[in-house]
């Protein structure tokens, strides 16, 4: 999913309330407080608005005579992203695993077994617990959802679990499953499931319809299963489809009401904006229509806004930015699909989103652990590693009707036919100066360096304290690493130590963040650390920067910090110097990525363990800088983290240099 809303959630405490106040405009004040007065008239208006929505107004919203000829009509709307049987054949033949994986995928959605952000397996039940957060038991009452305490900041409880089961991407499988076979138990499978959601979720009631994203995002799956599994025998009941129509339509009548706006708009308003957009298109209607255009005007000035020239998301994360790219690129394509106009500036800068996202996937074709991450997908129509993003490249291009090659994923949303081989080569370094990123890459070597903005414009996002940060594979091995997110409100210790500045592989002056933070406020940094890029150089493989966030300290001190690759050598050399006068505590560490060791061997000389791969780790002056070896903790995934290694040089006293290099030690 996106993030929580920034002022993480609705907690109704006078002193979160008066925090908002406080560091908002005016203007937006005043929109908030009427949009509040708005939420306590429909506290009463909207379960009656749901139960008065019966088979006869959605006939009369839609235009239609009939329920089936309602149907009929949503059927045979252009919708791109399911596969004819021969594409079908195509995606078994260039991805032999993919069928194997479908439906092993499948039995476990149609036994409701789950396991996601964290959860480990669980078995949903029959009827399914749909308020439960699967984690702590915490159950949700079911009352109207947008007046819920669902971030309780000091608690465990996680309202992410409820709402990420509830968006229905683990039943995905069982509809592809359907396409592949034909056989009907799968579509019977999704059709249970969502007469137990419906059974379980009255409009506007309980902890799935808290906030407009929620809906959006199910909008997108509910839609693709109604592609992938209405024609089957176990969708034919008149009274199943009048119930699964009605509430498609609610939910986009739910996000239209709802929409989150803010003074700064990020993913969530983006995936408002998306699913209006498929509600609009895949629903016949005046109404629905009117959503479109709304939701795709909203997406077209947004997208400008906020993704910079170069493609990088201004959320400052990677995972945001695979999120957001399907949440722009998802609706564009539908539009293609039904006639209608997509500016090219839009689709160029799609296509601008797709190359950044080539250039950060290294050599494992994985995505660097870059700012927060909570898993949240539009689609997700893969089996692949949650930080694969090798689908995000074509979808991008196939907005511009570019080739481009791609996953199996890429193949059941775009179709195999869109795709093609990959190149033999890649480009080498390259920079995205406006979002930040400097990228140092050639054959097996990739390094990822962030010196770029705090995220969501100054205000810090989905952003951490890493300016200067960075990832390292060398030799085709994944040495350094991100350290990830973890989690939100489920514990704001982990979600402030996440990201920390000491959390990350970045100098750290007098104990003191490079960006300040109220631990209360979990999505706002303080604008602290400028960046500035002091040279670039491709060629060379050199990057050198700095950062204004420790020019607040009594005696200012600014890290300058040199990353040099030698791919002849498959070397890396960091050198931090700093300009300042006095005495300071600095500490820089190096976060190891998982499975990686060192083993101290001299005074200046660590030997890191990668596998059977051996690198030599030296640094210079080491009488002037301690080295300590820690424990420090990588999270792949949301609500999962693993212990790993660290290292960390600290000097007290006058600034001296550290200089830093690692080579493949001789075999």
């Amino acid at each position: 999913m996106g993030s929580m809303p920034i002022a993480h959630g609705r907690v109704r405490t006078l002193a979160s309330l008066a925090r908002r106040v406080l560091r908002t405009p005016p203007r937006t004040t005043a929109r908030r407080l009427v949009a509040e007065a708005n939420v306590e008239l429909e506290r009463i208006r909207a379960p009656r608005r749901g139960r008065r929505f019966d088979r006869a107004a959605l006939l009369q919203a839609t235009g239609a005579a009939t329920t089936d000829e309602l149907w009929d009509t949503v059927l045979t709307r252009p919708y791109p992203f399911t596969r004819t049987p021969s594409e079908l054949a195509e995606i078994e033949e260039r991805w032999p695993e993919e069928r194997e994986r479908v439906l092993a995928a499948a039995e476990r959605a149609t036994d409701r077994a789950v396991d996601v952000l964290g959860t480990g397996p669980v078995e949903l039940g029959r009827p399914a617990d749909w308020h439960r957060d699967w984690k702590t038991g915490r159950r949700w009452p079911v009352r109207y959802g947008r007046r819920m305490e669902y971030a309780e900041l000091g608690m465990p409880t996680d309202v992410k679990v409820p709402w990420e089961i509830s968006r229905l991407q683990w039943l995905l499988p069982a509809g592809q499953a359907y396409l592949l076979t034909g056989d009907d138990r799968y579509a019977t499978g999704v059709r249970e499931v969502l007469d137990d959601w419906m059974r379980g979720n009255p409009f506007a009631r309980g902890v799935n319809w808290a906030i407009a994203m929620e809906p959006a995002l199910r909008l997108f799956s509910w839609s693709w299963l109604l592609h992938a599994c209405g024609r089957s025998p176990a969708w034919a009941d008149p009274g199943f489809r009048s119930r699964f129509l009605r509430t498609l339509y609610l939910h986009g009548e739910f996000v239209d009401r709802h929409i989150e706006r803010s003074e700064i708009n990020g993913n969530h308003y983006t995936a408002d904006a998306a699913g209006l957009v498929v509600a609009g298109l895949v629903l016949p209607g005046e109404t629905p229509s009117t959503w479109a255009r709304k939701g795709w005007t909203i997406l077209a000035d947004e997208l400008p806004r906020q993704v910079h020239p170069d493609g990088v998301d201004f959320e400052a994360s990677s995972a945001y930015h695979r999120l957001v790219g399907e949440l722009f690129a998802l609706p564009a394509l539908l539009r293609q699909a039904q006639g209608l106009d997509v500016p090219t500036s839009y689709a160029e800068r799609l296509l601008a989103m797709g190359r950044f996202t080539r250039a950060y996937t290294g050599p494992d074709g994985l995505a660097p652990l870059w700012g927060d991450a909570d898993d949240g997908r539009a689609l997700p129509l893969g089996g692949q590693d949650v930080n694969d993003h090798g689908s995000l490249p074509a979808l991008m291009a196939r907005v511009s009707g570019q080739p481009e090659d791609g996953n199996a994923e890429a193949a059941w949303l775009i179709g195999p036919n869109a795709l093609v081989e990959p190149p033999a080569d890649r480009p080498r370094s390259i920079d995205f100066p406006d979002g930040g990123v400097y990228i140092l890459k050639r054959g097996g070597d990739h390094v990822f360096v962030d010196c770029g903005p705090v995220g969501l414009a100054g205000r810090g996002g989905h952003g951490h304290n890493d300016c200067l940060s960075f990832e390292a594979t060398l030799d085709g091995t994944k040495l350094i690493s991100d350290s990830g997110s973890y989690l939100y409100t489920a514990s704001v210790e982990w979600r402030n130590r996440f990201r920390s500045t000491s959390f990350h592989s970045t100098p750290e002056v007098d104990g003191e963040e490079q960006n300040r933070f109220d631990p209360q406020l979990l999505w706002t940094l303080t604008e602290d650390a400028r960046p500035e890029v002091l040279e670039w150089s491709a060629p060379d493989g050199r990057f050198r920067g700095t950062h204004s966030g420790y020019q607040r300290l009594p005696s200012p001190v600014r890290p300058i910090r040199t990353i040099e690759l030698d791919s002849a050598r498959h070397a890396l050399l960091v050198v931090d110097t700093f300009d300042g006068d006095g005495t300071h505590r600095v500490s820089i560490p190096l976060q190891l990525a998982p499975d990686v060791e060192a083993v101290i061997i001299d005074p200046g000389l660590v030997e890191i363990r990668a596998g059977s791969r051996r690198f030599a780790l030296s640094w210079g002056d080491y009488r002037s800088w301690a080295l300590t070896r820690e424990t420090g903790w990588v999270s792949r995934s949301y609500g999962v983290r693993v212990a790993t290694t660290r290292l960390v040089w600290r000097r007290a006293g006058d600034l001296r240099p550290l200089r830093v290099e690692i080579a493949p030690e001789a075999s």
